[in-house]
């Protein structure tokens, strides 16, 4: 269970992550938020960082092995990453709608994959 609570909150977290670091990239389309300057935007992406901070720390926490969790530090890092690509991949495609998916992003989650099943390998 812990696992799976720590996935659950990797993913919120970087579902405010990829709207911090990125969001503000689609501003031009929301009207009101067409003047604002870069101190405003800096201000809304800390905003949103917040939360982000708010799920990732408690995941790493619940998913540590030294804490009871199942995940070593390395483990943990793969997961948030693979999660990371994969949210951003989502958010680009379905929610910024700026990219389409292409057979090399397939190929590098793909790889992403193999990355996961090296690190989780007990050699």
């Amino acid at each position: 269970m812990k696992g799976l609570s720590t996935i659950v909150l990797l993913t919120i977290s970087n579902l405010f992550m990829t709207f911090a670091w990125y969001g503000h990239l689609q501003f031009k389309k929301i009207s009101w938020l067409h003047g604002l300057g870069l101190v405003g935007v800096i201000l809304i992406s800390w905003g949103l960082a917040f939360f982000e901070y708010v799920f990732q720390v408690p995941a790493n926490r619940i998913g540590f092995e030294e804490n009871g969790g199942p995940f070593n530090l390395f483990q943990l890092k793969v997961i948030q990453e693979v999660i990371s690509l994969t949210v951003f991949t989502l958010c680009a495609v379905y929610v910024f709608k700026t990219d389409k998916l292409g057979w090399n992003h397939v190929v590098g989650f793909a790889l992403l994959v193999a990355a996961v099943y090296v690190i989780f390998r007990k050699w």
